[in-house]
């Protein structure tokens, strides 16, 4: 058996978390992913893996070894796609990372039209809110949402993005529109605790220096799509993406407010990491999202 075959296992395993779910995802039986792991030990002359009947965890040795394997198969898999890629024939798989809100949102359409478009792509698509380590962790393309910190990452803007502030026509009926972002100070209002604001909303002044106004109200939730459930509700004013606001304000369901004073809170992104090339498959997927989102902003 080949060190690369082993390698490979070593790595599903680790990633999956456990030898049941590796052997799940790549259709191979628990018993064979073991044999080959034991046999990469035997071949290291070290131990990679501490086991026990109910969990696993990698060792010293293990987590060395995890870091270096991941990018000698990344570098193989590289070579093999442009290979390919030579011949025209452009396939693989993509590990993205993505916000869960991206996904659940209008705009996660685009990665499935992509992935209509192209069947011979495989993605792999892990939905978290962090901010994941995309060497460390193995991604070849992260989406991110928010103003983008200096990195030694490579960016590339798909859209704009702004926070909109909204309620619903009842609330606002109820309780009066907001005109200035102090009136939200004795408002209820709704807290995404897992945005970078929290109760501390961000607004552009007369003059156009920025303020912020500290909020409050009957719920708070770590979710920008329950933040809008909650608004939909009549609970308060919510401070949400506007790819989740949109569809709901030209519903009439939600109304904006503070429009004038609203700030734009960066972009998305399609980021991924600095490397000799960027594998064809990853540029086109890359040059699809860019156009997606063109062809919708025009519409």
């Amino acid at each position: 058996m080949d060190t690369l075959t082993r390698m490979r296992a070593f790595l599903n395993v680790v990633e999956a978390e456990g030898f049941s779910a590796a052997a799940r995802k790549i259709g191979r039986s628990k018993a064979l992913l073991s044999k080959y792991v034991r046999e990469l030990e035997d071949d290291l002359g070290a131990l990679l893996l501490n086991r026990t009947t109910r969990q696993f965890s990698l060792t010293e040795a293990g987590h060395s070894y995890y870091k270096r394997a991941s990018e000698i198969v990344k570098e193989i898999d590289n070579l093999a796609d442009s290979v390919r890629e030579s011949s025209g024939d452009v396939r693989g798989r993509i590990k993205i990372s993505a916000p869960r809100a991206f996904a659940d949102a209008p705009i996660g359409q685009s990665l499935i039209d992509f992935a209509k478009e192209h069947p011979e792509i495989i993605l792999e698509i892990h939905l978290d809110d962090r901010f994941v380590d995309m060497v460390e962790e193995g991604f070849d393309l992260a989406i991110r949402i928010s103003r983008l910190e200096s990195s030694s990452l490579i960016a590339r803007k798909l859209a704009p993005f702004y926070v909109c502030i909204c309620g619903t026509p009842e609330l606002i009926a109820a309780q009066g529109a907001p005109l200035h972002p102090q009136d939200l100070a004795t408002m209820p209002c709704i807290i995404d605790t897992n945005g970078r604001w929290l109760s501390n909303w961000p607004f552009k002044s007369e003059s156009d220096t920025m303020i912020s106004v500290t909020v409050s109200g009957p719920i708070e939730v770590n979710s920008p799509m329950a933040a809008r459930a909650a608004a939909l509700s009549g609970l308060g004013f919510a401070g949400l993406p506007d790819f989740i606001a949109t569809p709901e304000i030209k519903a009439g369901r939600l109304v904006p407010v503070l429009q004038d004073h609203t700030l734009s809170d960066g972009g998305i992104f399609a980021v991924y990491p600095h490397r000799r090339y960027l594998p064809t498959k990853v540029r086109i997927l890359v040059d699809f999202l860019a156009n997606w989102f063109k062809t919708r902003e025009k519409s």
